[in-house]
């Protein structure tokens, strides 16, 4: 098959901040939403986690007026990867469809998750009175797989509280692995090597600097389930990844710092880039 005969395949940023949203002038180019990632294989819309940036992912999608069919995978459920649902307008309109994937934590589905996010006193309406879309909820477990159309993703535990499902999405000859909030320094490392393995895309965690980690400088963050930027190109150079990119920023460093730290992870990665909103990158 030539190259222009290839099913089409794109990764689109929407949000790559972590923790908490960080807007204003001083994170404008990189962007201050959390996480919402866009990968379109062919006709299939995938989108990966429901932070702040899927809001305007909803805008651009309620702008094109036609019915969507899409499908949403959440890697984890804490706060800042599932901000932006009750906010994601088409959410809310009966010609949409979704079908919902997450991992079911101790005795609740992950419909009965996202519906326990929005209740009294957190939230002033429930999940029943907000989503009026098709919705399918399927819980999905590490190991697993779904072929949606031409891709195929696969799902892995990664190492971060609570648990967290790292995806990777294989299209045409293709593949994009998407490792946000993953913690390295344990067993799991060599699963994750062995998941990115030849990927063309590597969407990871690279929140601190191995200084911020280990408490060198601030508060140390071992446990708190985030990676540094030199286990990311450790992971990509040892998995042979083409395209290493840096994610889930942390939110206190502004577009100045983000360009420093970049700069820093091109000495040892020249390719590397970082995750900024609105961003396309085609396969």
């Amino acid at each position: 098959m030539t190259a222009e005969a290839r099913v089409p395949f794109h990764v689109r940023f929407w949000g790559v901040r972590g923790s908490i949203p960080a807007p204003g002038p001083k994170t404008q180019r990189y962007g201050g939403n959390t996480p919402c990632v866009e990968m379109r294989c062919g006709d299939e819309l995938l989108i990966f986690d429901l932070g702040t940036g899927v809001r305007v992912l909803g805008e651009e999608l309620c702008a094109a007026g036609a019915p969507v069919r899409a499908s949403i995978f959440l890697s984890h459920y804490h706060y800042d990867h599932l901000q932006g649902l009750p906010f994601f307008t088409p959410i809310s309109i009966p010609k949409y469809a979704f079908t919902v994937y997450g991992a079911p934590r101790g005795n609740q589905s992950v419909k009965e998750v996202l519906a326990g996010q929005m209740v009294q006193p957190y939230f002033p309406v429930t999940a029943e009175q907000v989503f009026k879309a098709q919705l399918t909820y399927k819980d999905l477990g590490t190991g697993q797989q779904q072929e949606l159309g031409p891709a195929r993703i696969r799902t892995l535990d990664l190492n971060h509280p609570g648990g967290n499902l790292g995806y990777r999405v294989e299209c045409d000859g293709r593949s994009v692995v998407y490792a946000t909030d993953v913690e390295h320094g344990c067993e799991k490392d060599k699963e994750l090597l062995e998941f990115a393995r030849d990927a063309d895309v590597l969407i990871i965690d690279a929140m601190y600097t191995e200084d911020e980690y280990r408490g060198r400088k601030g508060a140390a963050k071992i446990g708190w389930g985030h990676s540094t930027w030199e286990s990311a190109v450790e992971t990509a150079n040892a998995a042979k990844v083409k395209q290493l990119v840096l994610f889930h920023h942390e939110p206190t460093r502004d577009d100045a710092a983000m360009d420093r730290f970049v700069e820093e992870v091109r000495k040892h990665r020249p390719e590397t880039i970082a995750a900024v909103e609105l961003e396309i990158l085609k396969l």
